[in-house]
Formats: structure tokens, sequence, C-alpha cells
């Protein structure tokens, strides 16, 4: 089992930056073996990919939307991923959820992750 617990979200105006981080625990397997992934749910919205990261950092794939924005992370010697949201928009505003699959996430799956955290909310707002 793979257990995500995401921190930093908030309140943060608009063009304001955010940094979520996702701690990742993993008993009997080793960090590195998982591709890590955000996505988000704003309100009367479907749930979206935001973005996603290979095992060892080489490849990531954003959403249009955040692409030239928002920066995903990782260090695997913290077991630990990191989203960098820049030029915070209200459209923004969402639950971002930390994700982590054995497959990589790519945003254009046909299924979902196999592992999600709880969620943080951002809110982006003047």
């Amino acid at each position: 089992q793979v257990q995500l617990v995401e921190s930093g979200g908030g309140l943060v105006q608009p063009g304001g930056s955010l940094r979520l981080s996702c701690a990742a625990s993993a008993p009997g397997r080793t960090f590195s073996t998982l591709s890590m992934g955000w996505f988000r749910q704003a309100p009367g919205k479907e749930r979206e990919f935001v973005a996603s990261i290979s095992r060892y950092g080489g490849t990531t794939y954003y959403a249009d939307s955040v692409k030239g924005r928002f920066t995903i992370s990782r260090d695997n010697a913290k077991n630990t991923v990191s989203l960098q949201m820049n030029s915070l928009k209200p459209d923004d505003t969402a639950i971002f959820y930390c994700t982590a699959d054995d497959r990589q996430i790519t945003g254009r799956d046909t299924r979902a992750p196999a592992y999600w955290g709880q969620g943080t909310q951002v809110t982006v707002s003047s």
C-alpha cells in the first residue's frame, strides 16, 4: 500500500505562487518505482490531470492549462514530490490531489492512478 499526504495549499492572490508537497510512505517498496502525479478538482467540475513525473524525474507531463506556470519535481531520497505553481489564476482554484502509480502517469491514461492522497485546497482570490 502507498500512502500520500499533501501539504502547502492555501489562499493566494491572482498572480501569486504556491508550492505543494506530497510525502509518500510505501512500506516494502522503493519510492523510485512509482510514477507520481497531481490532479485537481474544482467545484462543480470533473477531476482533471495537472502534471506528472517519471520514476527518476527524467520525464514530465503537463496539462496545457498549466504549462509554463507549474513545475513538478521529485526527491527520491526524501520520498517527496512537489508542484511549484506560479502566476496563479482564479481558475486554478481547486482541491489538488497527489497521486502515484506503478505505471507512468501521462494524463492520457485509460484509468485513474492507483493511489491518491486526501487532497489540499488551493484558493486563488483577491
